[in-house]
This record gives structure tokens, sequence and C-alpha cells, in this order.
């Protein structure tokens, strides 16, 4: 898994250079936070998706972003990265980026992903060990994993340093949108409105 993760950056890498990212252009090196005191390779480095890899259940969903909130390093690169592990049967709810495409890599195991366009047009794809896909800027998107026994993980590379997600589910039933405006926009009712925050619970 390392050497697939090592021949993904590299082509994220080339592909860098070669595209112009959602970022502004900077006019230095790097940024440096008013907070750094230190400046060495320390503050380039970042550790914690080392923790991805750790612990005793490896077949639990999870996730792992590195973008500028969380590596401050970041700022101004326009790049970072996000690692996902799906359970089986774990799904990776409807969702958007609105500031980053999304250039989608499998590492192990099989994943179902999908997009809508901004015409409603579905794509779908099954996507093996070793496939990329890629994320549209700002279109909605999801993974899943149809398999009911084996963990499938991937790691997503984004072409912007704030590649922070938008869940349709958290944003639709998780706010305070009165529940008559969602009963009327899904042409339903006050109670299966309330039926479905109720199941979807702390779960968005």
């Amino acid at each position: 898994m390392a050497r697939q993760v090592i021949f993904f950056i590299c082509v994220v890498l080339a592909i860098a250079g070669l595209v112009h990212a959602s970022d502004p252009d900077i006019l230095f090196d790097y940024i440096v936070p008013p907070n750094v005191t230190v400046l060495d390779g320390n503050f380039f480095t970042y550790t914690k998706i080392q923790g991805f890899f750790d612990g005793s259940n490896l077949t639990d969903t999870k996730s792992m972003l590195a973008s500028m909130a969380e590596f401050p390093a970041l700022n101004g690169q326009s790049v970072s990265l996000s690692f996902l592990r799906l359970g089986p049967g774990g799904v990776s709810a409807p969702h958007t980026r609105p500031h980053a495409t999304g250039l989608f890599f499998v590492l192990s195991g099989r994943f179902e992903v999908g997009f809508v366009d901004s015409t409603n047009k579905l794509y779908t794809q099954t996507l093996e060990t070793g496939d990329m896909f890629i994320f549209p800027k700002g279109l909605v998107h999801y993974q899943y994993n149809a398999d009911g026994k084996v963990p499938a993980v991937a790691v997503a590379a984004f072409g912007s340093a704030s590649a922070s997600s938008v869940s349709i589910p958290g944003s639709l039933f998780g706010t305070s949108i009165e529940d008559v405006v969602l009963a009327k926009s899904f042409k339903t009712d006050v109670t299966t409105i309330r039926k479905l925050k109720a199941g979807l619970g702390n779960k968005i």
C-alpha cells in the first residue's frame, strides 16, 4: 500500500504543475502563520495521517483530511489530501467540495462512486484497486463500499489547500431550516421530515 500512496502523490505533484488550481497564486515561496516562531523542517511536516493506519479495528469507516486547517504549511500551495476508509457496506454520504476538484485513487477494495452535474445527470463507476476517478469542483458526489466483508481504502488529492466538504444530509436536515420548508421542497409532509431527522440523529 505504501508504494501505491507514493505513486499517487507523485502523479498529483506532476499534475499540479500543469493545471491552474482554484487557490490564488502567492508572491512568496510559502506563508508562515503569525504564531509560528521557529521555522524549520517540522513546519513542513505533517505526521497525523499515521494514525489512519493505527488501531486494532481497521475495518471501520474513517476519514482523515490534511488541508490548510490541519496543516498550515499548505496555505498558498493549492494542494491537500484526504484518506478514506469505508467499512463493509459503508458510505460517504452525498457531499460537495465547493473549493476543490478531487482526484480519487483506490488503494484497496472496491468503491461505487458517482457525481451529479449541473444538468442533473448522474455519472457512476465501479472502481478497483489502482483506479482513479475525478470529482469536478462543487458537484454533489458520493462513495460507497458495496462489499459486505472487505473494507475499501482510498486517498484523494485536491487542487486547493482548503478542501472542506459540505454534507448534503447535514446541510438539509442538521441545520435550522424549517420543517415546513423541507416538507414543501421534498413534496412530503412535516411528519416525514421529522422522522428523517430523527433517523439521522447525530450521524449527519
